[in-house]
């Protein structure tokens, strides 16, 4: 289902992909600083997440910078919660590379209001962490992981060269909030590994990424 959501005196484009059972909780992701809603990886993510009961909803935001990016994410947020057609129990944040950094920097202003988000935002997916820049390790982009407490979810490739292991494995490592890194052996900040299909890969992200979720919204029904 294609929808536009209005951003200031603009729109973004935005696309549901509904379960045909009427979903409980629901994803909204959006992409690196490249491409679009219609990049591979989150194509095949939200085709497997709806046709695995959860709502998902992608959008455009091409804006390369992060506190314009993080203002479209917000107004999709406000969008979704206030949505008389999908009744939400909560939401996942997700994104890929740039917009996973705009995802954690949603989280945490959100985190700061007064009225907070009533426990409507469930989590973080973030897909190729943009932790630094290639080759500039020593400027690590970790501010706003350091401060949210929603579990989160990094899936990342072991040669990514904007996340060297060690360095996001040290992050991690300081973060209050529940987390889980997945390492996708010897693939690259795009997610190729050579000697496998990019199909084959996107299998493996959605399938860890699903299994999460699902973990996280039973946690919190115990």
């Amino acid at each position: 289902v294609k929808v536009k959501i209005p951003f200031g005196n603009k729109y973004l484009d935005a696309i549901f992909s509904v379960p045909e059972k009427k979903p409980t909780y629901g994803v909204i992701l959006t992409h690196g600083a490249g491409g679009d809603m219609n990049f591979p990886h989150l194509v095949s993510l939200a085709a497997y997440l709806a046709s695995h009961g959860v709502l998902c909803l992608r959008f455009t935001c091409k804006g390369l910078n992060v506190a314009y990016r993080t203002k479209a994410f917000k107004a999709v947020v406000e969008y979704l919660k206030l949505s008389d057609d999908y009744k939400l129990s909560g939401v996942f944040l997700a994104g890929r590379s740039m917009g996973s950094r705009a995802a954690a920097s949603v989280i945490h202003q959100l985190s700061q209001d007064d009225d907070g988000d009533g426990g409507f935002i469930q989590g973080l997916v973030c897909l190729s962490y943009p932790l630094h820049r290639p080759k500039l390790q020593s400027k690590l982009r970790d501010e706003d992981l350091l401060l949210i407490s929603c579990p989160v979810l990094f899936v990342s490739g072991s040669a990514d060269e904007m996340c060297e292991k060690q360095l996001l494995e040290n992050v991690v490592s300081k973060m209050k909030a529940p987390k889980k890194i997945h390492w996708i052996d010897k693939a690259n900040h795009g997610m190729a590994v050579k000697g496998r299909t990019p199909n084959d890969v996107m299998e493996e992200i959605n399938a860890q990424v699903f299994s999460w979720l699902r973990e996280n919204v039973q946690l919190q029904h115990k």
